[in-house]
């Protein structure tokens, strides 16, 4: 047998594990690179560097959900040891994103000669080499595809760490090597070009990993995909395309909606709190993705019970983590902005708290969205995701004019809230767990007002104890960490969530502590 039965909470504890630290050294260098990026390009680099980023996000619609689909479809043959089943599975996935690849190239291509139309006129003169530009991008998310059938047979596999741990070595090194070559050069085509090199080469690496783990992979004798099989990813695929366009809509169109609207400058000061707000994401992302194939496993070997009392966990859990973050944002983000970047690139508080709030939404979802995944319900609320792109287009760029950034980022919280926030739980408990959801949502205003209130009482005790520059970031974030943490501890102490990570919390302990004696030893 090649997948031996493990351990759930092992391999999502070394997952999470390996998720968090390789973010937590990638955001260190990330901040260092955008430094040296703004010192050395300027801001108008900076915004053409998310617009294309956001351009390009919209082109991965190709990939219409397929992967995720191929995902869910291996859970049980994973679990069951069902090569043949797994074989036949990879080579369709091997087909379907090499097409994708192909696709996302030549729909960049024919991009190219209106670019113009996601700036302001006044602006696009300003930058030399653009088409060259947004052509490395596009090609730098065509070849991520073509291997990366192979990374997603590790991550189902429960063995996301490995994937993560060569994703952040090779990000550190291109990131390095962008720092190197921008002091040097001042050149942002061979930052770009670095970045490509980076792309394949972990690409590759991570594809010979897999065929180390998996050498069955390498034979010939492939089934044909079962026709039952082929028919839940097709309708997995459909129902995922809605909610690909939804989630690509509502996520990479702020940056284009402020390039038109307000300026290719004002996309370059918002990409500063988007770098530290997308690598928050990308850890509790990390966190979360560790967490779906333990799900998808448990929800094709245990019974429901057992599986909503591990959502509620979850989710309180996911509660304490996103109240941290979202009051130490508004509370100490300027602060970072002001050391790091400069003061002059710090935004107004109201758009701040547009900014954060839009963040705490999107995050309270996660244990949601983790087990929609996990259960594969993606044909349920697929007008849910249309419904949301089309909602948030028309209330961002109508408020975008009224109100500025303010508008665009309000847009996006209203057309979250009157769609994803309620429908995608009442999926998921009326199709998955098969539970009532009032329980949820009373959770889920009790968790909003307690951040909320939490919110509102740091950000006051920052301003009061004067904290600057870089160490009053720190120090603003430690007495956060300590005060929403107290508050949680004292408001939920007796309840079975609480109690249950309390127990975690003193097993990892003594793990730790029984290791360091036996190494002494």
């Amino acid at each position: 047998m090649i997948m031996e039965k493990q351990s759930r909470t092992r391999n999502s504890l070394i997952n999470i594990i390996t998720a968090v630290s390789g973010q937590g050294i990638g955001i260190i260098v990330s901040f260092v690179a955008r430094i040296i990026f703004i010192r050395q390009l300027g801001e108008v680099y900076l915004g053409i560097n998310s617009l294309y980023t956001n351009i390009v996000g919209l082109l991965s619609l190709a990939e219409l959900g397929v992967g995720t689909a191929i995902n869910y479809s291996l859970y049980k043959p994973l679990a069951e040891n069902d090569i043949p089943a797994i074989k036949s599975l990879m080579a369709l996935y091997r087909k379907v994103y090499t097409v994708i690849g192909f696709i996302i190239l030549g729909i960049g291509i024919f991009l190219l000669p209106f670019l113009d139309m996601f700036m302001k006129a006044t602006e696009t003169s300003e930058i030399p080499h653009k088409h060259l530009i947004f052509f490395l991008f596009v090609l730098n998310s065509s070849v991520s595809y073509f291997y990366s059938f192979k990374r997603a047979l590790v991550i189902s596999d429960q063995k996301r760490y490995l994937a993560t741990l060569y994703r952040y070595i090779f990000f550190v090194l291109m990131n390095v090597l962008q720092i190197i070559f921008l002091i040097l050069t001042k050149d942002f085509i061979i930052f770009l070009l670095i970045a490509l090199f980076s792309t394949v080469l972990e690409n590759i690496l991570i594809s010979r990993k897999a065929d180390q783990l998996y050498p069955f992979l390498k034979e010939k004798d492939i089934e044909k995909v079962s026709k039952e099989t082929t028919d839940s990813i097709k309708k997995n695929t459909v129902a995922l395309l809605f909610h690909k366009v939804g989630s690509s809509v509502v996520n990479s169109t702020d940056n284009i909606l402020i390039a038109q609207i307000i300026g290719i400058v004002a996309v370059g000061v918002y990409s500063n709190y988007q770098l530290i707000i997308n690598a928050l994401n990308i850890v509790i992302a990390q966190f979360f993705m560790a967490l779906t194939a333990s799900i998808g496993n448990l929800g094709a070997t245990e019974n429901v019970e057992k599986s909503e009392s591990i959502f509620y966990k979850i989710f309180f859990l996911n509660f304490w983590i996103d109240c941290i973050i979202s009051v130490s944002i508004f509370a100490c983000i300027d602060l970072l902005i002001g050391s790091w970047f400069g003061n002059h690139l710090i935004l107004d508080k109201l758009v701040l708290a547009t900014i954060v709030i839009n963040f705490y939404i999107y995050q309270i979802r996660r244990t949601v969205m983790t087990y929609r995944d996990a259960y594969g319900l993606f044909w349920n609320d697929r007008y849910k995701a249309l419904a949301e792109a089309i909602l948030n287009i028309i209330i961002s760029i109508y408020l975008g004019f009224k109100l500025g950034l303010v508008g665009i980022f309000l847009g996006t919280i209203i057309s979250t809230t009157i769609t994803s926030l309620w429908i995608e739980p009442y999926i998921l408990f009326k199709y998955g767990l098969k539970r009532s959801t009032v329980t949820y949502f009373k959770r889920l205003a009790q968790y909003s007002v307690i951040t909320l209130v939490a919110s509102l009482v740091c950000s006051y005790l920052v301003t009061l104890f004067h904290f600057n520059g870089f160490l009053g970031f720190i120090q603003g974030v430690v007495l956060c960490v300590v005060v929403v943490s107290s508050i949680i501890s004292l408001l939920f102490w007796k309840t079975e969530e609480f109690q249950y990570f309390k127990k975690l919390l003193l097993k990892f302990q003594n793990m730790i502590l029984k290791y360091l004696k036996t190494s002494r030893s």
